[in-house]
C-alpha cells in the first residue's frame, strides 16, 4: 500500500495550479497574498506544501497554536526562525534584536509586542530585498490579535515586495472561546485579495484517493465505507491506513481491494486514535507528553517535561516518525498533523491534562525556560497560589507583562494580590485596554498600604486609567493623601507630586500645575521625576503661547530623561513648537528622528502622533500631497481618537480646498466616532474642515460659528482665528471681527506667522490693502503659502474697492498662481469669479499638473521615489535617502502603483523603461 505522504494531491488540480501560478509570478517580482480556507483535514497544508515543494525561493512556515493563542506573534516568530537567535545566540542582527526584545532586554516604555511586530516586518523586507520569499502562516484561527494585524499589513504590502504570503485557517470560528478573534479574522479575510476555499472531495476524487492509498481498485464495499469520511481526505487516509494496519484489506481474485469489516471509525478523531493504537508500548506516553508542548516542540523541552534523558527518548521518537506521527520541523519536531496531536491530547481527562500542564510549567520554570514557554503550560493548568508559582511570577512578571499582557493578567489573577504582583496585574490590564479593571486592582492594592515603591507606581497607573476614562479630577485627593504616607523618600514624594502636576495640567489648572512641577525641580535630581516635571512645564508654556520659552525646557528635559516613551513625547512636542516658530526644517528633522525611534521601539501611539504632526507641518507649508501620505500611513484602528480627528481633519481640509466636498465630508463622517470620544476638546483641523463644509454649502454664518463657538475654552484655536475674522467681515459681524483681531494681536511675537496673522486680521477689518500685502509678505517669509494667497486675494478685493485696478490685477495674479500650485481648485474658482465680477482680465498663469493617472499625475515626491524604485532600492533604503519613514515610503509607493495602474514594483520599472524607449 502507498504511504499517504507520497500521494499527489487528488481533486485539487485547479487550486494547485493557482498557487503554482502565483509562484511563477513571484519569480517576476510580483507578490501576492492568498488565504486558503477549509475544514480540519481537508488538505490545506498538503496543498501549500506540494505547491512549494520544488520552488527555489526560501519558504518560511509558521503556525498558530491553541496553547500560544494569548502570546503575541508566536506564529511569525517561529516561522521566521527567530528562535534560532533566542536559543543559539544567532548572528543575524535583526533576529537578534527580536530575540532580545522577547527576553525582556528592553528600555523602559517600550511596547514589546508592537516593537517585535515592527522588527518582524523589517526582517521580512530585508529577506525580500535579497530575492523572492514565500511566507506561510498556518492555523490562523489560533493566532493572537498582533499576528492577525501584522498579517493584514503584509497582505497590503505584497504589491511592493516580492513576497507570496499564504495564510491558512479553518472557516471563521464561531466557538465561544474564539468569538473575540472573529472580527479580527473577518477583517483579515477581507484584506486578502486572493482566496482559495477547499471543498470536500467529490465521489470520483474519493475513489481515486482510495485507489492510490490501497494500491488497487476498491470494491463497492470499501467505497461505501469510505463514503463515511464525507469527502475529507485526511479522514479517508486514516481510514484506509487503519484498515491496512489491522490486516482488514485483501485483494480479490478479480483484482479488487476488499475489506473484511463493515465497521469504520465513527469520526476522524477515532480514526486517528486507531492509528495510535498500533504504536509500540511506551511510545504513546512519550507522545502524550509531547502533545502538552504543542504541535511543534523541541527535544530539549521534551526531556525537561518528561524527566527523561534524550537517549531514553530517541527510540520512542524514531518509532513515532516511522509510524507517520512525528516529522522534523525547522528547529525540532512536529506532529504530522495538528489533529493527531489533538487526538493524543484529548485522550487524557481534562483534570489530568491540567495537572500535567502544571507539572510541565513547573519543570520548565525550574530549568530557566523563557517566560513565554512557561506561560504556555501554566495557562492550560489549574496552578494557583503555589509558592513556586508566586516566586516565578515575581521574577517573570516584568518580562511577561511587556511581552504578553493578556497572558500575564490571566496568571496574575490566580495568586494573592500582594502589592508587587498587584502592580503588575494593574499594568497588564492597562496595556490590554482595560482601564476600569486596572483602576479597581490598583485601588485595592493601595488600600492595603503598600511599600513606597509600589505605592508610587500604583498611583501612576491609577492616574493613567482615570485620564483615559475622563476622571482625572478623582486622582488629586488620592495623590494629596499619598504625599503624607510615612516613610516616603524625597524621590517618592517628587514622583507623586509630578503626577499631581500632570493631573492639574490635564484639568487646565495652569498655575497649580506650574507650582508643583517647579517645586519638583528644587526637591530632587531623580531623572524620572525631573524629566516629567520639565515635560509639564513645556506643555504649560505651549498652552500659554510662549513657544520660544518652551524650547530650553525641552532641551533640559531631553538631557535628563531616560524613559523611551517620554523622550519620544518630548521630541514630538518640541517639533510642534519649532513649527509654530516657523522653524520648519528643524521641526521636520526632529519628527524624522521620532518616527525612526518610535518604529524601532514599537511605540505605535507615538508613531501615529509623529506622522500626524508631520502631516500638519506639510499642510502648513504647502506640501499637501505629502501631508495626505503622512496621515494615511498608519491604519485608523491603531490611532488614538485625537489623532484620528486631526488626520481626518487635515485630509478633509485639503479635499474641500481642492473642490472635492464629497471626499471632505466622507472624512468628517469618519472622524465622528473619534470626536465623540474626546468630548469638547478642539482639534483645529476638524473645526476648520467643518467650517469649510459650511462654506461649500453657502452658509458663511455657520462656517463662522464652527470657528468661534466657545472661543475662550479653545486652547487649540489660534490657527483658526484669521479665517474667523475673514468670515466675520464677510457677514458683517464687525464686533466678532474686532474682538478676534484683538486676540490675534495679543499673541504677536517674533514668529513671522504670528505677525502675518495680526496684519491680515487688521487689514481685513480696516480693508487696508497695504497691511494685507505686508501680511502676504510675512506669510511668505513664514513659508505658509495658503494664508499668503488668502492675504493677496483680500488685498486684491480691497484694491478693487479703492478703484486701483492695476494693483488688484497683480494681487489677483499672484494669489491665483499660489492656489494653482497648491491644486486648490475651489479657491481658484472663487478667485476667478471675483476677478470676473470686477471686470479684471486674468494675468499669466503658472503651469499646473492636472492629470489624475499616469506618470504626469505623480507628485514630485512620488516621482523621486519611483526613480529609486526603478533603481531597485527597497523602501527602507529610499526612506534613509529621503529622510522619510519606511511606512511613508510604502504609502507613496502604493499611490504610485494606483496612479500607474500596475501591480508591483517590477511593473514600475517596466513602465519606466517603456516610457523612456
Amino acid at each position: 500500500m502507498a504511504r499517504s505522504g507520497s500521494i499527489s494531491l487528488i481533486g485539487r488540480d485547479g487550486e494547485l495550479a493557482r498557487l503554482v501560478g502565483w509562484l511563477r509570478s513571484l519569480a517576476q517580482g510580483r507578490g501576492h497574498a492568498v488565504l486558503v480556507e477549509g475544514e480540519p483535514g481537508i488538505g490545506k497544508s498538503m496543498l501549500v506544501r506540494t505547491a512549494c515543494a520544488d520552488t527555489v525561493f526560501p519558504v518560511f512556515w509558521g503556525s498558530g497554536d491553541e496553547l500560544g493563542q494569548d502570546l503575541p506573534l508566536v506564529p511569525l516568530v517561529d516561522g521566521l526562525r527567530v528562535h534560532s537567535a533566542i536559543n543559539h545566540g544567532g548572528t543575524d542582527i535583526r533576529r537578534d534584536t527580536i530575540a532580545r526584545l522577547l527576553r525582556g532586554e528592553t528600555a523602559a516604555g517600550v511596547d514589546v509586542p508592537n516593537a517585535v511586530a515592527e522588527h518582524l516586518l523589517a526582517l521580512i523586507e530585508e529577506l525580500c530585498a535579497a530575492g523572492p520569499v514565500v511566507l506561510v502562516v498556518d492555523d490562523l484561527q489560533w493566532a493572537d490579535r498582533n499576528t492577525v494585524a501584522l498579517c493584514a499589513r503584509l497582505a497590503r504590502l505584497v504589491r511592493q515586495l516580492p513576497l507570496l504570503f499564504i495564510g491558512m485557517m479553518r472557516p471563521v470560528p464561531r466557538r465561544a472561546d474564539l468569538l473575540a478573534r472573529r472580527a479580527d479574522l473577518l477583517a483579515l479575510r477581507r484584506s486578502m485579495p486572493e482566496r482559495i476555499r477547499l471543498p470536500k472531495l467529490g465521489e470520483g476524487d474519493v475513489q481515486a484517493l482510495v485507489t492510490a492509498l490501497s494500491g488497487g481498485a476498491p470494491s463497492d464495499r470499501l467505497l461505501a465505507l469510505s463514503a463515511g469520511a464525507a469527502g475529507n481526505p485526511l479522514y479517508v487516509t486514516e481510514l484506509i491506513e487503519s484498515l491496512a494496519r489491522g490486516g482488514r484489506l485483501f485483494t480479490t481474485e478479480a483484482g479488487l481491494v476488499e475489506t473484511t469489516t463493515g465497521r469504520v471509525p465513527r469520526s476522524l478523531s477515532a480514526a486517528i486514535a486507531e492509528r495510535l493504537g498500533f504504536l509500540p508500548e511506551g511510545v504513546p506516553d512519550v507522545l502524550r507528553t509531547a502533545a502538552l508542548l504543542g504541535v511543534e516542540f523541541s527535544v530539549g523541552d521534551l526531556t525537561i517535561v518528561s524527566g527523561r534523558a534524550t537517549a531514553d527518548l530517541v527510540p520512542a521518537i524514531e518509532d513515532a516518525r516511522e509510524a507517520g506521527i512525528l516529522t522534523e520541523s525547522a528547529d525540532g519536531l512536529a506532529f504530522r498533523h495538528p489533529l493527531i496531536r489533538m487526538a493524543l491530547y484529548e485522550q487524557l481527562p481534562p483534570a489530568v491534562r491540567a495537572a500535567w500542564h502544571a507539572d510541565a510549567g513547573r519543570a520548565l520554570a525550574a530549568a530557566g525556560a523563557p517566560a513565554d514557554r512557561v506561560a504556555r503550560q501554566l495557562l492550560k493548568s489549574g496552578a494557583s497560589n503555589e509558592d513556586w508559582l508566586v516566586r516565578w511570577l515575581t521574577a517573570a512578571a516584568p518580562t511577561l507583562v511587556g511581552q504578553a499582557p493578556k497572558a500575564a493578567a490571566e496568571l496574575l489573577r490566580r495568586v494573592e494580590p500582594r502589592a508587587e504582583l498587584a502592580l503588575w496585574l494593574a499594568e497588564a490590564l492597562y496595556r490590554m485596554g482595560e482601564p476600569a479593571e486596572a483602576e479597581q486592582v490598583a485601588t485595592r492594592a493601595l488600600a492595603a498600604g503598600p511599600e513606597p515603591g509600589p505605592l508610587v507606581e500604583l498611583h501612576r497607573i491609577l492616574v493613567q486609567c482615570q485620564t483615559l476614562t475622563g476622571q482625572s479630577e478623582q486622582a488629586l485627593p488620592a495623590l494629596t493623601a499619598a504625599l503624607d504616607t510615612p516613610g516616603l523618600t524625597a524621590v517618592h514624594k517628587a514622583r507623586l507630586q509630578v503626577l499631581a502636576a500632570r493631573v492639574h495640567r490635564i484639568l487646565g489648572q495652569v498655575d497649580e500645575a506650574e507650582t508643583l512641577a517647579s517645586s519638583v525641580l528644587e526637591m530632587t535630581d531623580d531623572r524620572a521625576a525631573v524629566g516629567w516635571a520639565l515635560h509639564v512645564l513645556t506643555l504649560l508654556s505651549m498652552m500659554r503661547g510662549q513657544m520660544a520659552e518652551a524650547l530650553p525646557l525641552f532641551e533640559r528635559a531631553l538631557a535628563v530623561t531616560e524613559e523611551t516613551d517620554l523622550r519620544l513625547l518630548l521630541r514630538i512636542n518640541q517639533s510642534v513648537t519649532l513649527g509654530d516658530l516657523d522653524r520648519y526644517d528643524e521641526a521636520k528633522a526632529a519628527l524624522t528622528q521620532v518616527r525612526d525611534h518610535a518604529e524601532r521601539s514599537g511605540s505605535v501611539v507615538r508613531l501615529t502622533q509623529a506622522h500626524s504632526a508631520m502631516g500638519q507641518l506639510l499642510w502648513d507649508t504647502g506640501g499637501w500631497d505629502d501631508a495626505l501620505a503622512e496621515v494615511d500611513v498608519v491604519p485608523v484602528e491603531a490611532k488614538d481618537p485625537a489623532v484620528v480627528c486631526c488626520d481626518h481633519g487635515v485630509a478633509a481640509v485639503i479635499a474641500f480646498h481642492r473642490g472635492d466636498p464629497v471626499t471632505g465630508r466622507t472624512h468628517l463622517a469618519a472622524a465622528t466616532p473619534a470626536a465623540a470620544k474626546i468630548g469638547q476638546r478642539v482639534v483645529w483641523s476638524l473645526s476648520l474642515a467643518r467650517s469649510l463644509s459650511a462654506e461649500h454649502d453657502g452658509d458663511p454664518r455657520l462656517a463662522l460659528a464652527e470657528l468661534v463657538g466657545g472661543i475662550e475654552d479653545k486652547a487649540d484655536i489660534e490657527d483658526l482665528l484669521p479665517d474667523a475674522v475673514r468670515l466675520a467681515v464677510q457677514v458683517g459681524d464687525l464686533d466678532t471681527a474686532t474682538s478676534v483681531t484683538a486676540r490675534v494681536e495679543s499673541h504677536v511675537d517674533s514668529a513671522p506667522r504670528r505677525r502675518a496673522a495680526a496684519l491680515y486680521c487688521r487689514g481685513l477689518l480696516d480693508q487696508n490693502p497695504a497691511e494685507l500685502l505686508e501680511a502676504a509678505g510675512q506669510y511668505s517669509d513664514a513659508g505658509r503659502p495658503l494664508p499668503r494667497a488668502k492675504a493677496l486675494e483680500a488685498a486684491a478685493i480691497a484694491f478693487v474697492t479703492m478703484g486701483d485696478r492695476s494693483s488688484a490685477r497683480a494681487a489677483f495674479t499672484h494669489a491665483g498662481n499660489v492656489y494653482e500650485e497648491l491644486g486648490a481648485s475651489w479657491d481658484s474658482a472663487r478667485l476667478a469669479a471675483v476677478q470676473r465680477a470686477a471686470g479684471i482680465r486674468r494675468g499669466p498663469r503658472v503651469a499646473h499638473r492636472k492629470a489624475s493617472h499616469g506618470w504626469e499625475s505623480l507628485t514630485p515626491t512620488e516621482s523621486t521615489i519611483a526613480g529609486f524604485v526603478v533603481e531597485g532600492m527597497t523602501n527602507r533604503q529610499i526612506a534613509a535617502r529621503l529622510f522619510l519613514s519606511p511606512r511613508t515610503v510604502g504609502t507613496h509607493v502604493s499611490h504610485i502603483l494606483t496612479k500607474l495602474g500596475v501591480g508591483s514594483r517590477t511593473d514600475i520599472a517596466r513602465e519606466a523603461a517603456r516610457r523612456s524607449s
